[in-house]
């Protein structure tokens, strides 16, 4: 598995933002959709493309475009809904699936609930999104699920990591073509899996406590 911290001084504007806690939630979600943005123009550095010739308004000359299969863009419910705007901005020609996780707050295991996406991902850059890589149970089991489809090229976005999931990640997932894109790895996790400084829980910032 490799990670890659992104380092740039937007990145870090926007983050600054994010966590602070007098940020309303309608700017938090147009904050959280710009930083998915530059974080997903990292992420796609290594985007498969394919030669193709065309006509300039001068000459004849050859471009690239994406390839085929597309990339499959997977929020994980319900706040990585909140950086699929930011994500299909940048890469408007793929597909997007959806995967329903939730997280036993007991034995803070993940299960999958609802999924929609193809049965066969054979070929595909699958790019699965979700805010915070915490403990992560939640992305481990997501990726296994997406590597299970035959996806061999996986790439998980996080608007901030703990060291603790990331630790996870690297021995759940050793050897899987896994790359995590983040804005920042923080100092740890507290006795409540929340990230420390973090920003809170990021789906309650996008959306209210509406349900809890």
């Amino acid at each position: 598995m490799r990670i890659h911290v992104v380092d740039h001084p937007l990145v870090a504007h926007k983050l600054t933002t994010l966590r602070d806690k007098r940020t309303d939630s309608p700017t938090f979600r147009r904050l959280a959709d710009e930083l998915v943005t530059l974080l997903a123009y990292e992420a796609t550095r290594d985007v498969r493309t394919e030669q193709v010739d065309i006509e300039t308004p001068v000459t004849a000359t050859t471009g690239v475009r994406l390839s085929h299969p597309r990339p499959l863009v997977v929020p994980i419910l319900r706040a990585g809904l909140g950086m699929l705007d930011g994500m299909v901005r940048l890469l408007p020609t793929a597909e997007v699936g959806f995967m329903g996780m939730v997280r036993n707050e007991e034995t803070y295991e993940a299960h999958t609930y609802a999924t929609r996406m193809p049965d066969d991902l054979s070929g595909r850059q699958v790019y699965v999104v979700d805010p915070m890589l915490a403990t992560g149970g939640t992305l481990v089991a997501a990726i296994r699920e997406l590597i299970g489809r035959g996806a061999d090229d996986v790439t998980a976005i996080c608007l901030l990591a703990a060291p603790e999931g990331v630790e996870v990640m690297e021995r759940e997932l050793a050897g899987a073509p896994v790359t995590v894109v983040t804005a920042a790895v923080d100092e740890r996790l507290n006795a409540d899996r929340y990230i420390v400084p973090g920003l809170g829980d990021a789906g309650d910032r996008m959306y209210g406590t509406a349900g809890g």
